[in-house]
C-alpha cells in the first residue's frame, strides 16, 4: 500500500497554479524526494499532505485514508523545517519531549521515548544541553527527534538542510539517509539541491510550473532524463539540436550530453569507432578541485563543458591549452535522445 497518493491534486492561488493537476504514489518506507527550482509547487504540495494548504481540487490519501478534509493535528504526519522551530528556553529532552506533552502521555512513557528518538539521531548524551550549546547539524538533529517521537507513518522535511554550511549539509545527508532507514518510515524530502535529492532519495520526482516532469530512482533520472528541462536541472548537461545535430551528428533530434562523457584531444587526433570529433577552441578552464571543467567553443555549433577528474596534473594539455584549436569527443552511446525524431522533426532539423 502506497503510504501517500495525490489524486487529482491542485492548488491555485488567484490565476497562479502552483500545483497543477498531480498524480503521484509514494511507497510505504520509500525516501522520496520532490525537487525543482523556487516556485515550482514542490513546498506546496508538501503543504497539502501535512494539512496547512486545502486543495483546489484532487485529493490526498494517507495509506487508505482519504484526509483531505482533515485538520494538520489530525494526520498521522509530522514536519521538519528548514529553521527547526526549537524552542531556546527547553533543553533537547523536553524540546523532544514536547509534543508527547501535549498528548498527555505520561511522564515516564515520554522519557523513554524521547531519549530513543535522541538515540535514533545519534544524541545520547544530550538531553539536557540548550540548543544554543548546540552545533547547526545537532540542532537539525533535534528537529528530527522531535517529530520522529510522534512516530508519524509520514515524515515530511522542508529543505531542512538548507540552513547548513556545505561540508555539514553533506554530511547531514548521509546521516540522514541512515536514520531513515534505521527508523523505517516514509521520509518525504523537499528540496532545490540536485545533489540532496541524487545522493538520498529511492526516487525522485522533478517539479517544473506545478507539475511533474519525471519520476524516477536517482539512477534513471540522471542517465535517462524525459525532457530537456530535467536533462539539465538535474546534473551539468550539453544540448546538441535542431541544424547542430544534423550538422555535427548527422541526424535531426535533441540530444544531451554529460561533461562526463566527453574528453578533449588535439586537433586532427584520431578516434575510435563510433565515436565523434568536433573541432573547436578552449574558452575556459575552471578548476573546482577533484574535477576541472573546459568549456569548448564548437567551430560549428555550441559550446560544450567537457570535464574530467584531477587524478594528475589539472595544467595538462590540452585541456588547459586556452585558444587552442582542440576536438571535443563523443560516443555515439552517451547521447540522450530528448525527443522523437518524427517526419516533423527531420523537416525542421
Amino acid at each position: 500500500m502506497a503510504a501517500v497518493t495525490a489524486v487529482g491534486l491542485s492548488k491555485h492561488f488567484g490565476e497562479v497554479r502552483a500545483v497543477d493537476d498531480l498524480n503521484i504514489e509514494i511507497a510505504d518506507g520509500e525516501f522520496f524526494s520532490m525537487l525543482g527550482p523556487s516556485g515550482s509547487g514542490k513546498t506546496t504540495v508538501l503543504r497539502m499532505v501535512a494539512g496547512f494548504e486545502r486543495p483546489t481540487n484532487g485529493s490526498v490519501l494517507l495509506g487508505d485514508q482519504d484526509v483531505t478534509a482533515l485538520p494538520a493535528h489530525r494526520r498521522d504526519v509530522n514536519t521538519v523545517f528548514q529553521d527547526y522551530a526549537i524552542f531556546p528556553h527547553m533543553d533537547v529532552l523536553a524540546n523532544v519531549e514536547y509534543g508527547l506533552r501535549v498528548k498527555k502521555v505520561d511522564r515516564k512513557e515520554r522519557r523513554r521515548r524521547a531519549e530513543e528518538a535522541l538515540a535514533a539521531v545519534r544524541l545520547e548524551g544530550f538531553g539536557r544541553r540548550r540548543p544554543t550549546q548546540l552545533s547547526g547539524g545537532q540542532r537539525q538533529r533535534v528537529a528530527l527527534a522531535r517529530a520522529l517521537v510522534n512516530r508519524p507513518k509520514v515524515l515530511l522535511l522542508d529543505e531542512p538542510l538548507g540552513a547548513l554550511d556545505l561540508k555539514l549539509r553533506r554530511e547531514m545527508q548521509l546521516e540522514l539517509k541512515q536514520i531513515q532507514r534505521d527508523v523505517g518510515i516514509t521520509f518525504v524530502f523537499v528540496t532545490h539541491d540536485q545533489e540532496e535529492a541524487l545522493s538520498m532519495s529511492d526516487r525522485v520526482a522533478v517539479f517544473r510550473d506545478g507539475r511533474v516532469e519525471q519520476v524516477a530512482s536517482p539512477v534513471e533520472l540522471y542517465e535517462s532524463p524525459a525532457s530537456s528541462f530535467v536533462a539539465g536541472f538535474v546534473g551539468t548537461s550539453n544540448r546538441i539540436g535542431g541544424d547542430a545535430a544534423r550538422r555535427l551528428l548527422g541526424m535531426p533530434g535533441e540530444y544531451a550530453v554529460r561533461p562526463e562523457r566527453l574528453r578533449v584531444v588535439a586537433a586532427g587526433e584520431s578516434v575510435e569507432s563510433g565515436e565523434v570529433a568536433l573541432p573547436g577552441r578552449v574558452r575556459e578552464v575552471v578548476y573546482l578541485g577533484p574535477i576541472t571543467h573546459a568549456i569548448v567553443e564548437l567551430d560549428d555549433g555550441p559550446s560544450l563543458t567537457v570535464s574530467r577528474p584531477n587524478t594528475g596534473h589539472a595544467s595538462e594539455p590540452p585541456l588547459a591549452a586556452s585558444d587552442r584549436p582542440v576536438a571535443v569527443v563523443l560516443h555515439r552511446d552517451s547521447l540522450i535522445a530528448l525527443s522523437e525524431v518524427t517526419e516533423e522533426t527531420e523537416e525542421t532539423a
